[in-house]
């Protein structure tokens, strides 16, 4: 009786033991299979949030773009300067500081349009390296009539500063309209110019959408022929008329769309930049 007992005792402890190691087991298993989970949804947390680098060429849209849009910060100068190129500005009394800033404002973009073309340039140099250079050459003339015409403006603030008087009418009436001069060649001849090189460039490399260079070919056509009737006195007295200032509306937007269209998208795949 006592060996039966023992037996069955033995029996059941055998069995309990067995039952403990398979939920043991288990439990591992489970624990493992939970344990990978956690890594795996980790592992695809970290791949979801880690930020994948920006290209050089992308890097390269962006200035540029950046570039663009802050030729556009000069608008204010249309009212900053309205008083200093008045006929009778030197003996007038006042702040200068409107003249100051706008003259600021117009370094700002002449060093602008230079950057646009020395940013663009590595990249559109691979589909014509004689426009791309004429395009860089053409910003620069620009930024040199922009200087020349703002300093001549700083000049008349000097005059009426050092009490010049009614002796230097003539000579303040003269650095205005030299003002009005560089401006009218500056930034309308050579806006001009610029939309036909870098347009062409854009065009035929399919950099960015073809209707962009499209609007900048329409928008020179028309500004240079609203100079040509400028120079010509079409259009009325003065370097600025309503219609010059129409005409000039579709150049501008091309501009500010294609700076717009460079900070948000970049540049479109293209043949020229393979390899870039």
């Amino acid at each position: 009786m006592s060996t039966k007992v023992t037996k069955e005792g033995m029996y059941l402890s055998q069995s309990g033991y067995k039952n403990l190691f398979h939920k043991t087991k288990l439990n591992l298993e489970m624990n493992s299979d939970r344990t990978h989970k956690e890594d795996d949804m980790t592992n695809t947390y970290s791949t979801k949030t880690e930020r994948v680098p920006m290209s050089s060429l992308r890097k390269t849209a962006l200035v540029a773009g950046v570039f663009y849009v802050l030729t556009f910060v000069s608008i204010p100068t249309l009212g900053l300067y309205g008083s200093v190129r008045g006929p009778n500005y030197i003996l007038g009394s006042g702040p200068d500081t409107p003249v100051i800033l706008g003259a600021i404002l117009e370094m700002i973009v002449a060093l602008a349009g230079i950057g646009t073309a020395v940013t663009l340039f590595p990249v559109v140099k691979r589909q014509n390296e004689g426009v791309a250079l004429g395009f860089v050459g053409s910003r620069i003339l620009e930024a040199a009539t922009i200087y020349a015409g703002f300093v001549s403006l700083l000049s008349i603030v000097t005059l009426r500063q050092a009490g010049a008087g009614a002796g230097a009418l003539v000579t303040g009436q003269a650095l205005a309209a030299q003002y009005s001069w560089t401006f009218f060649f500056g930034q309308s001849f050579f806006a001009a110019v610029n939309a036909v090189l870098l347009g062409s460039l854009l065009y035929r490399s399919r950099l960015v959408p073809r209707v962009l260079p499209m609007l900048g070919f329409i928008g020179a056509a028309l500004l240079l022929a609203s100079w040509i009737a400028t120079v010509l006195g079409l259009l009325g007295p003065g370097q600025v008329s309503p219609l010059a200032a129409l005409a000039a509306l579709p150049i501008a937007l091309w501009e500010f769309s294609l700076g717009i269209y460079l900070v948000v998208k970049g540049f479109k795949p293209s043949l020229i930049t393979a390899g870039m």
